[in-house]
């Protein structure tokens, strides 16, 4: 099968959420070896998680059925440019390629505007509309400490 049938899968999966009213109009799939392995549709509102987006639900799924927290030769097809925070979800599970049907200027014109999000980013902490301030801890052991010194520690 080529691009354009999983792209169009990815869309369809989009198209049947909006119509059965559990969450935003995106979907996504994750292929390898010419098989899907993982779809996800965005269920933020119908799950009351924020971290619900159809990118994230299709790594969860493809990464539960490799038994593995990587996407090593394997392909996202989604049905928008992923968000900041579905971009590093998507890096950190390190697949080989995204493919996206519609921009993030597209999905903004339909409500979904996160251009907010990477100004904020871009921004220093203190100048962030939500608070950040760092707490320095006292007497405690750090887990970056434990974490080097672990045997039993897995990179990633």
């Amino acid at each position: 099968m080529d691009e354009r049938h999983y792209i169009n899968r990815a869309i369809e999966v989009a198209l049947d959420n909006v119509k059965s009213n559990h969450g935003g109009p995106f979907g996504a799939i994750v292929v390898k070896d010419e098989k899907i392995i993982g779809i996800g549709k965005n269920q933020v509102t119908s799950q009351n998680d924020p971290t619900a987006h159809a990118e994230i639900q299709a790594i969860r799924a493809a990464c539960e059925y490799l038994k593995d927290f990587q996407l090593q030769d394997c392909d996202i097809y989604t049905s928008c440019e992923p968000c900041p925070m579905c971009l590093g979800a998507i890096y950190w599970a390190r697949p080989r390629a995204v493919y996206y049907a519609y921009t993030k200027d597209e999905a903004a014109m339909a409500g979904f505007d996160d251009h907010f999000i990477y100004e904020q980013i871009a921004l220093p902490i203190e100048k962030r509309s939500i608070k950040m301030k760092q707490l320095s801890p006292q007497n405690v052991n750090s887990p970056f400490t434990a974490w080097k010194s672990s045997n039993s520690k897995i990179s990633y």
